[in-house]
């Protein structure tokens, strides 16, 4: 999946790292004959590429990204009161991450476009839905599920920092009231093409 680059910090080692949109960092090291990116080691060159697409292989792999904090915790739904929306091909919104998790029974999530898979989920799994990445959610009988969404959310570059005995603080919010009881879609404004409520 192409992911919109949104800055660059270096690592430890001096290498250049590209922050994406959807919370991954990949290096994008100038290293000849065989990683030519020249434009990486000038300050003008490197922030022209801001904005710029980059493949992101972790979001094909549907790995969640470290830079994602709680943007609220949905109620647990079951087969009966599952929004019709999730059933149907919809899409989270950029910056966006879900994080569904089974707890009784199945669930079957199929991803659609670039990244094309259909995969069983029983009791216990838990799976990332990366965003702008159309898919759709099936109860296979009767199941209880919930589904957690995360935002991509960049600290401020720190060198080191001990979270041991950290304050987790903030209560959950729900945001289920922002999810389209027609088409799916999480956010306000953010309806999937020919939503009757777009």
């Amino acid at each position: 999946m192409e992911r919109v680059i949104t800055g660059f910090h270096e690592d430890e080692m001096g290498d250049y790292v590209a922050e994406l949109s959807c919370g991954h960092n990949q290096h994008v090291r100038h290293r000849p004959p065989f990683q030519l990116r020249a434009w990486v080691l000038n300050d003008a060159t490197r922030q022209d590429r801001v904005g710029a697409a980059l493949e992101c292989p972790l979001c094909d792999r549907a790995e969640l990204p470290d830079a994602v904090v709680p943007a609220g915790a949905l109620e647990r739904f079951d087969d009966q009161t599952m929004p019709a929306g999730l059933r149907h091909q919809h899409r989270l919104g950029a910056g966006t991450w879900g994080r569904l998790v089974v707890d009784e029974g199945e669930l079957e999530l199929s991803t659609h476009g670039s990244v094309t898979f259909t995969t069983r989920l029983g009791p216990g799994a838990c799976r990332a839905i990366p965003p702008e990445l159309d898919h759709d959610i099936a109860p296979v009988g009767a199941v209880r599920f919930s589904l957690e969404l995360l935002r991509v959310e960049r600290a401020p570059a720190i060198a080191s920092v001990d979270l041991e005995g950290a304050d987790e603080g903030g209560d959950a919010a729900c945001w289920v009231h922002l999810i389209c009881p027609e088409c799916g879609a999480f956010g306000e404004g953010v309806h999937v093409s020919g939503c009757g409520l777009a």
